[in-house]
């Protein structure tokens, strides 16, 4: 069967069950779980793919998250497509949860698109034309938050990376996956969609700073600070800022998230977190030593004890241009006109999908159809037939390129592709920038 006569039957699919994927899309956003907490999106999912599309899931792939498998029985590349389970905290948002859960970074229109691609390729018959496999995995915790949460979770043995594509790559979910895809929502302005973004990687900590108890107005002498270390550790972190080089887009940003306990009593235990983020690995290897020494000199100073929790966070994206390029001519096909398209896009914000871009081929464009910054009380969904139907249809024509006529297409893209590290490689580096320093000024 000629591809455009199968490329037509996809988009009608999709076209077909309009309604049904933008109410899926509406009913996750209205009911947003934060990360590692996604047990009724999860349901959903899984309910979705067996009642509508007849398949089978396999569940609590990272605690949460689940995935479905097509084509399972042929001998070709495997494709995955990825839709992001999680939302994030933004309370003073209009639809925030009492929790301040909201769908702010719009990963419910990804799980909709998710399940549109489904829709498409399953609901039409498509994917018995192709001549590969096919996953379509709901992945958790994309939102590097509530660190205290998952530290427990790690404790427990639940988990061991606080990514879900992190866990999801350490268990072995993507060690039969050849090409990953996915869409991201962005406001892109009086653009349609953006094509080839990089991004920043960071690394991630939890800080403890432990000082002394003292009456904070009759004897605040015979304390020790440790709200003081922090502040020192801050204004430390400041004078680094100069000594990083522009094109390695560096950005650093504390947040004390106990300061003490009671006012009259001088803090003597003080938490922070903080991000180092770069444009490359070594840049945050490097900043994050000159971190490291600024938080030890913070404590040093007021004679406070320092714990810095190092964990491990995401890598950058890295670009792939050859399914960049395929995507683009299904855009085209589909009526986005090439000065609707942004090609490139330079985020200093960091996705776990970096993790997989090293690994193997990714493909993550940045849709329009949202207005607002990500994160924001000001985000909202301002053209909800785009932004849930033109990612899918864009992502399942891209795939019928791919899988088609002998998979010629991924096997091209894959037979000169060179992962930037192996499995074991990237395990071995989370593994480097996992760890607890202890650094003790108390009393000495």
């Amino acid at each position: 069967m000629e591809k455009e006569i199968i490329k037509s039957r996809v988009i009608s699919a999709i076209d077909d069950n309009k309604d049904l994927i933008l109410e899926i899309g509406r009913r996750i956003y209205n009911n947003p779980e934060l990360g590692f907490k996604e047990f009724e999106t999860t349901k959903l999912v899984k309910d979705f793919f067996k009642k509508e599309l007849n398949i089978g899931v396999v569940e609590n792939i990272a605690y949460t998250g689940c995935k479905a498998e097509i084509n399972k029985d042929k001998t070709g590349p495997k494709v995955a497509v990825l839709g992001e389970l999680d939302g994030i905290v933004c309370g003073n948002h209009k639809d925030a949860l009492d929790s301040g859960a909201t769908h702010t970074c719009g990963h419910n229109i990804q799980i909709a698109g998710m399940l549109a691609v489904a829709i498409g390729l399953i609901k039409s018959g498509v994917y018995e034309e192709l001549d590969g496999k096919i996953d379509f995995i709901a992945t958790p915790a994309e939102e590097f938050i509530e660190l205290d949460y998952r530290s427990k979770l790690k404790e427990k043995g639940i988990i061991k990376y606080f990514g879900g594509k992190q866990e999801l790559i350490r268990n072995g979910t993507f060690d039969d996956v050849d090409i990953s895809l996915m869409f991201h929502a962005l406001d892109t302005g009086d653009k349609k969609v953006l094509v080839g973004p990089v991004s920043n990687g960071f690394i991630g900590k939890d800080i403890r700073f432990i000082g002394r108890e003292a009456h904070a107005g009759n004897a605040p002498h015979k304390g020790v600070n440790a709200l003081n270390a922090a502040l020192l550790a801050m204004n430390n972190i400041n004078a680094q800022k100069e000594t990083f080089e522009d094109n390695d887009k560096v950005r650093i940003h504390p947040i004390i998230t106990k300061g003490g306990d009671i006012v009259n009593v001088i803090p003597a235990d003080v938490k922070m977190e903080s991000y180092t983020r770069a444009r490359t690995i070594q840049a945050m290897v490097d900043a994050n030593k000159k971190v490291n020494r600024s938080l030890i000199a913070g404590a040093m100073a007021v004679g406070a004890d320092i714990e810095i929790k190092e964990i491990p966070g995401y890598l950058p994206i890295l670009k792939h241009e050859k399914i960049e390029e395929i995507l683009l001519k299904n855009l085209l096909y589909l009526g986005i006109k090439e000065d609707e398209i942004i090609k490139g896009g330079d985020f200093t914000g960091s996705f776990d999908l970096g993790d997989v871009s090293h690994i193997m081929p990714t493909l993550h464009p940045m849709f329009g159809g949202i207005k607002g910054e990500l994160h924001s009380k000001d985000y909202c969904i301002i053209n909800e037939e785009y932004i849930y139907l033109e990612p899918a249809k864009s992502l399942a024509l891209t795939i019928v390129d791919l899988l088609f006529d002998g998979a010629k297409e991924a096997k091209n893209i894959l037979k000169d592709f060179v992962p930037a590290m192996t499995k074991e490689e990237y395990l071995n580096f989370m593994d480097s920038n996992d760890g607890i320093i202890k650094e003790r000024f108390l009393d000495k």
